[in-house]
């Protein structure tokens, strides 16, 4: 009899250490995704601050190109009013604002004055370079979500995955518009 709970209370005991020890692997990737996600929501919040100052700097000289700024300007209260934790809201937005400011940059190429300016020209280095670091911080925020995601959905983790509340969470991905060949003319007039 004595045998026999001392090995029942060393299963209890060895099922116990398991849970424990698939709970803590769990928080630790969903702490590294949630991590993740905070370095970009960082630069997301610098490339907006960046965006008021070249929206106001750019407006000065497209007088006649307000589709563009209104879209960036909208973009930008909509990203604003995302709740925190509405990550695939975010990702969308910021995908939105980065297809625009490709746009941005491109009508620009039609005002030499503009282009001239060195407000202008900082603040387009100052985006592209976020929009560089944007890049680098999708990889690293797409691993740590792999990584948790595969968790869940391994065996035994996913058993306890979903009493624990731990759900998949989504990948960073770029739209397709930007995956799409660049066309290049190369007839010269």
């Amino acid at each position: 009899m004595a045998i026999l709970l001392i090995a029942g209370i060393i299963i209890i005991v060895v099922l116990v250490l398991i849970v424990i020890a698939i709970w803590n692997a769990l928080v630790s990737l969903r702490n590294n995704a949630k991590k993740a996600w905070a370095d970009i929501d960082v630069i997301l919040q610098m490339r907006h601050d960046a965006l008021t100052k070249l929206i106001d700097t750019v407006n000065a000289y497209m007088k006649y190109e307000k589709g563009v700024m209104t879209q960036i300007t909208q973009l930008r209260s909509q990203w604003e009013s995302i709740p925190q934790n509405d990550v695939q809201s975010k990702i969308n937005t910021s995908n939105q604002i980065s297809a625009a400011l490709k746009n941005l940059f491109a009508v620009a190429e039609n005002y030499p004055d503009l282009k001239a300016d060195n407000t202008y020209m900082q603040l387009q280095q100052t985006i592209m370079n976020l929009e560089s670091q944007l890049a680098d911080r999708r990889e690293f925020y797409n691993q740590a979500v792999t990584d948790l995601n595969i968790r869940v959905q391994q065996f035994p983790y996913n058993a306890f995955a979903g009493m624990m509340h731990f759900k998949p969470m989504p990948l960073y991905q770029v739209p397709e518009t930007e995956k799409s060949d660049v066309k290049v003319n190369l007839n010269v007039p």
